[in-house]
């Protein structure tokens, strides 16, 4: 297993100044993570934590713990904070990183009727989940399935981004609204019981985001889907490689994406006592196939509740069951005890009183 975890980063004297990347990277030593998480940055400025892989929750947890205490330590001696949201809830989007596949990007969410894509490019920020896919085709199948019906419960419960840009959004996660709105066709979860097929399906129908070339800037929005392209129904344009299949899967940002191992991208980030719960939960969850038919059954009447989630977080009843419903099974199988009391923590400020971390962020505007 690993994480990766993501943080906007302001300055504590103005936290509305764009904090230029160049700072930060010549801020973070990568030589003192000790714990052997990678460090980049993304478009807006995020600073991102990469965690080596682990055997273990315990192993990844310390490990990771050890990077970020480092990081923040060292982001605080230049007067700077990780933002304990999951949106930017001072700044509007400022794209700062530029790539050929940034500029590309940048380019192609220009051409859709709404800013939806800038905003997920330079605003937001995650806790990413890399769990092993399972031994055989049943288990994928049904660890595929599992992620994907744990999915609305556990937006509400970690939903962190109730404002952007100075404002409340009227959602408790803001992000998840942004990654639903954006563009189904390639941020939606594939359909159908069977991952290899399901995925198989998204990727042809998704639009080609764009063509990469040797020298100039990259041809954006090219007109037309993989699946076109394949049956070279693309105009002038050779057919794919496997190249080419591999970095338009790279293009496509389901709630949770197989890359030979699932990427659960649909958690918001969470201020630093808080990012080992979400880990914990969804790990020891999919870890434990004696707990998977409950919970199976238990979030079966919200599959595809997203944006319900999105918008109300635990302050929806159903919502808070459920939830409250997965932590309850979930937290007695964490073998690591200060994990299992940092989850309980977790349920008993948030979920018991039916509240979210983006509860805590429209009281304190931040």
């Amino acid at each position: 297993m690993g994480a990766e975890l993501e943080w906007m980063v302001t300055r504590d004297a103005d936290p509305a100044e764009v904090v230029p990347v160049a700072e930060l990277s010549a801020l973070v030593d990568p030589a003192m993570l000790l714990g052997g998480s990678r460090f980049t940055l993304e478009p807006g400025g995020q600073v991102e934590l990469s965690s080596a892989a682990a055997h273990n929750l315990t192993a990844l947890c310390r490990d990771l713990t050890h990077d970020v205490d480092h990081l923040v330590d060292v982001l605080g001696s230049a007067g700077l904070s990780l933002v304990p949201a999951a949106t930017d809830p001072h700044r509007a989007p400022v794209r700062q990183l530029r790539t050929s596949r940034y500029d590309a990007m940048a380019a192609y969410f220009d051409t859709l009727p709404h800013d939806l894509g800038r905003v997920m490019m330079c605003s937001t920020a995650a806790v990413q989940l890399n769990l092993d896919a399972g031994a055989d085709a049943a288990e994928i199948a049904r660890r595929w399935r599992l992620l994907h019906l744990l999915g609305p419960p556990l937006v509400a419960a970690f939903a962190n981004s109730p404002l952007r840009a100075g404002r409340p959004t009227g959602w408790k996660s803001t992000r998840q609204a942004v990654w639903q709105g954006m563009e189904p066709r390639r941020t939606h979860a594939p359909v159908g019981a069977d991952p290899a097929a399901a995925w198989a399906d998204m990727a042809l129908a998704a639009p080609v985001m764009m063509l990469r070339t040797a020298v100039g800037p990259w041809r954006t929005v090219p007109g037309f889907t993989f699946g076109e392209w394949l049956e070279g129904r693309a105009d002038g344009v050779a057919r794919p490689t496997v190249d080419d299949l591999v970095y338009h899967l790279s293009t496509l940002f389901p709630p949770v994406r197989p890359r030979g191992w699932f990427e659960v991208r649909y958690l918001d980030a969470q201020a630093t006592p808080w990012w080992p719960v979400p880990v914990a939960v969804l790990a020891t969850a999919l870890d434990r196939p004696e707990l998977h038919e409950g919970l199976q059954e238990v979030c079966e009447p919200l599959s595809g509740a997203w944006l319900v989630a999105a918008r109300w977080g635990p302050a929806d009843r159903v919502l808070a069951a459920t939830a409250t419903a997965v932590f309850d099974a979930v937290t007695p199988q964490i073998d690591d005890g200060r994990l299992r009391a940092l989850v309980d923590a977790y349920r008993d400020r948030y979920l018991a009183r039916r509240r979210c971390p983006a509860d805590d962020r429209l009281e304190e505007g931040t």
